[in-house]
């Protein structure tokens, strides 16, 4: 499919969309360690990796039509005329890449996501329809209403190294943490335990409106109305749990630390059937 179609599309689909979901933490940015900043657009987490007024990483770009927020956001930690060195991106659900086609219209940067995740930035696939019949809430039943097709950054997106190292992010490792889309990553910090987890699990119902307007938190697994394959998610959070991070940031919810990271990770692995699968579904089996 050709880029301008996919261009028409996402006009169509991402700016034409009515998205009515928001928290109390939009607009909102948060410093987890000097040089790790989070900033909360709408309902989703984006990160910004590098010390204030130095160069950075942007992990993640946000909703739909929430470019000039990013861009605004960007200059007030780094500084007027600043941008990234680089994009990097956990999957590419629209609440995670709904605004980079505009971003790259004022950046010219490489995108860097998993080669599994490659066909979905590029115009080659489109992921599944959101499930209403799982479990969980009113954001469950909207799910099928939500953007759910491929967008075409081909001229930007390049595959994250083979060796889980990420350009412009030294220290930082990426960690492969399907299930909830088939190229999904996770990224991590060895020398503090730092965990940028995307939407391998979560610390919101991200299902109930309620919750994620008012950002209670709670551990959860990914959210459910868009996850696929539930043995490769158990798989990830078992995973994560092995590296014993100290400090996660996820794509939705408050960041999560110390002992209470450390049991609700343990407690998501030993109940993740009862948590994070729900009952019924689509995707399930």
């Amino acid at each position: 499919m050709g880029g301008s179609t996919l261009d028409h599309i996402q006009d169509d689909k991402f700016e034409e969309s009515f998205l009515p979901m928001t928290s109390t933490g939009s607009g909102k940015g948060l410093e987890i360690l000097p040089d790790v900043y989070c900033y909360t657009n709408k309902i989703v987490n984006l990160c910004f990796i590098g010390h204030q007024n130095n160069d950075f990483v942007l992990v993640d770009a946000g909703m739909p039509k929430s470019a000039e927020e990013i861009m605004n956001a960007v200059r007030e930690r780094f500084g007027e005329n600043a941008q990234p060195k680089a994009i990097v991106i956990t999957h590419g659900h629209f609440d995670h890449v709904g605004s980079i086609v505009e971003l790259l219209e004022h950046w010219n940067v490489p995108v860097y996501a998993h080669m599994l995740e490659i066909p979905y930035l590029t115009g080659k696939e489109n992921y599944p329809p959101g499930d209403p019949t799982v479990d969980g809430g009113l954001v469950s039943e909207l799910s099928p209403f939500f953007p759910n097709h491929g967008i075409n950054i081909s001229a930007h997106v390049k595959r994250l190294p083979d060796d889980g190292t990420i350009p412009n992010m030294p220290g930082w490792k990426w960690i492969h943490t399907p299930g909830h889309t088939p190229g999904h990553i996770s990224l991590f910090r060895e020398e503090d335990r730092t965990l940028l987890a995307g939407d391998a699990f979560v610390t919101v119902k991200q299902e109930s409106l309620y919750k994620v307007m008012v950002q209670e938190q709670e551990i959860s697994g990914a959210p459910k109305y868009f996850t696929t394959d539930w043995k490769a998610a158990f798989e990830s959070v078992k995973m994560i749990a092995a590296l014993k991070p100290y400090t996660a940031v996820t794509g939705h919810g408050l960041p999560m630390s110390g002992e209470i990271l450390k049991n609700s990770l343990r407690y998501l692995v030993d109940h993740f059937a009862e948590i994070a699968i729900p009952e019924n579904g689509r995707y399930v089996n």
